[in-house]
Formats: structure tokens, sequence, C-alpha cells
């Protein structure tokens, strides 16, 4: 005889959380793959388009999340605390995993990557200082309306200097296509009408998976008495890296280097500012004090160790360097896990 698992059964809602997470990583994936051949048929750099079109498509994940989230804490289907320490922590884990883990992995897989000068002070030093504006605007606790629109406006702000940027140097192509590449082109607007159709049909998937995740870890949340943001930063925060990790790995297959960096760099700058500024705006949130004295520091730290580290080393790291961070982000777990477990 058949039994069927209740609704409020731990395991039960373990394995529909995983599930869920699969479909939103995939569904993500598919997104990503629609907005590359959009800006590939507008003929944008392959840098520009990782820190913008890939950068936004890949942080998916983290966007839609906040964004039901905050509808959910608005709607009192989803707990103020629990639910900002789901978010919160699940958007910066993954920027702490792109920075580290991530880019570690695709130094591994290319043997090497080479970050001009130009890009670190253009790129990575405004990923920087967008956990530092994250950490000033949540010293006070929370995240409020008008931080987020803060958030919000210098994501549009550094988008346009991007765009300028772009436009002012006349960047086409970093390089030429491939046959594979041509065989996968959008070659007409129907092309690019049904791209952007199949893109917002799979963002659509995103949402209701996003959804099914932050109500399965919030279930997990409140059985177990583990920390919302730990459980954000490692479960949440890993697995909404995943499109990141593919996207670059695939751009390093490719030979495209610029989609790889754009992407690892320009999702660490979306997420923050774009995803929390969002979701506060709609919401506000609440800080948990671990953001606040590990989690946030550190990413800043992180990200100030990689700029220092490729200043001095002209650009390049080799499979050596990416031991570092290999390293760095397995301290970061450590510590938040021994010492910041409960919010």
């Amino acid at each position: 005889m058949l039994t069927f698992l209740p609704l409020d059964n731990l395991a039960f809602n373990i394995s529909v959380g995983v599930v869920a997470l699969v479909v939103l990583v995939l569904s993500a994936d598919v997104a990503v793959n629609k907005f590359v051949a959009l800006a590939e048929y507008f003929q944008l750099s392959t840098t520009f388009v990782g820190m913008t079109v890939v950068s936004l498509a890949t942080s998916i994940p983290e966007i839609t999340a906040h964004l039901t989230a905050s509808v959910g804490i608005l709607r009192g289907s989803l707990d103020y605390e629990v639910g900002s320490a789901i978010v919160l922590g699940s958007n910066i884990g993954s920027d702490v995993v792109q920075q580290t883990l991530i880019m570690a992995l695709v130094v591994f897989f290319a043997r090497g990557l080479y970050f001009r000068r130009y890009f670190l002070w253009k790129s990575l030093l405004p990923m920087i200082l967008s956990a530092l504006v994250c950490l000033a605007l949540g010293l006070d606790g929370t995240f409020s309306r008008l931080d987020g629109v803060i958030l919000f406006g210098l994501f549009v702000s550094y988008t346009y200097y991007l765009y300028w940027d772009e436009r002012k140097y006349q960047i086409q192509s970093d390089t030429a296509p491939g046959e594979e590449e041509e065989e996968k082109a959008l070659k007409s607007r129907a092309d690019a009408a049904r791209a952007v159709l199949v893109a917002l049909l799979a963002m659509t998937v995103t949402v209701g998976a996003a959804q099914t995740v932050l109500n399965a870890t919030a279930f997990v949340v409140e059985r177990t008495g583990i920390g919302g943001s730990l459980i954000g930063v490692i479960t949440l925060g890993v697995a909404s890296a995943l499109p990141e990790l593919i996207t670059a790995l695939s751009g390093v297959r490719k030979k495209e280097q610029g989609i790889s960096l754009g992407t690892l760099v320009g999702s660490n700058i979306t997420n923050p500012l774009l995803g929390i500024g969002l979701g506060a705006a709609v919401s506000t949130y609440w800080v948990p004090r671990p953001l606040l004295a590990w989690d946030l520091p550190w990413q800043a730290g992180a990200g100030a160790i990689l700029w220092v580290f490729l200043w001095l080393r002209k650009g390049k790291i080799g499979r050596s360097g990416a031991l570092y961070f290999v390293a760095l982000y397995a301290v970061y777990i450590l510590v938040r896990a021994f010492f910041f477990a409960v919010d």
C-alpha cells in the first residue's frame, strides 16, 4: 500500500526544495543562452555582453528569489526575518562563491586567465564598492525602501556608464564566431522574437521554482532552528552561482574570455545592487548580524584580495594562484558555519 508524505514532513519539503533548485538552475540556463544570442544579434562585445546581458540573466535566480520573498513578506505568507535572512544569505553567498571557488574552477579549466588593467579599474573595483555600499547601508540592521532605491539607482547608473564606454570605443566583437556559433546565431527579427519569448518563458519558470525553494527552505529553518542566512549562503548561494559557472566555462571553451570574466564580475555587481535593491524597495529587509559581521566584509575583502593579486601579477592568474582562492572559500565557509551559524 502506497503512503504519501504529508506537506509538513521535513524529508518531503527537502526533496521538493532540491527538485525546485534543479529546475531553477536549468531554467535560468535556458534564459542565459537566449539572452546571449540576442546580444550577439545586436553585435556587442563579449566583455560588454558578459558584464550586462549575461550577468543579468545569470542573476535571475537571485533577483526572482528577492522579488518572490518580498511579495511573500508583504502578504504575510513568509516570515519577515526568515525570508530576509534566506534571500540575503543566498545573494551574498553566491557572490563569494563566484569570487573564490568558481573563479578558481574557471582558471583551472582555462589553464589561466588574463585581466586587462583597464578591466580592473572599470569592472573589478566597482564590484568591491558594491559590497561596501551594501555593508554601509545595512549597518542599521535593515535595508529600507530608500536603501533599495539607492542600490537600484547605482545599478542603472553603472549600466549606463558601461554602455557609454562601449559606444565610446566602438567595440563590436572580441572574436569572430565559429561555424557552430554561426549555426546557432539569430539570423532574422523572427529568430530574435522567438528568442525573447523563450527567454521570458524560462524566466517565468524560474520565478515559480524560486518561490518553491524559498517555501521549502523556510520550512527547514523553522523545523531545525538553523540560521536562515547560513542555509542561504551554503545551499542557495552555491546553487544560484551555477549559471555563472556554466556560462564562464562555456566562454572559456569557445575562447571567449570576455564572456567568462564579464559574467563572473558583472553578476557580483548585479546581485547586490539590483537583487537587494529591488527586494528592499518592495518590502524592506531585516539584516542578520552575521551578514554584517562576516559575509559582506568577507565579500569585499575577497574582491580586494583578487584585485591586488591581479594588479601585482599584471592581470595574470594561473592554476597555482587559483589554489589561494579555493582556500579563501574554505576559510569563509568554516568560519561561517562554526561562529556565525545562528542569525
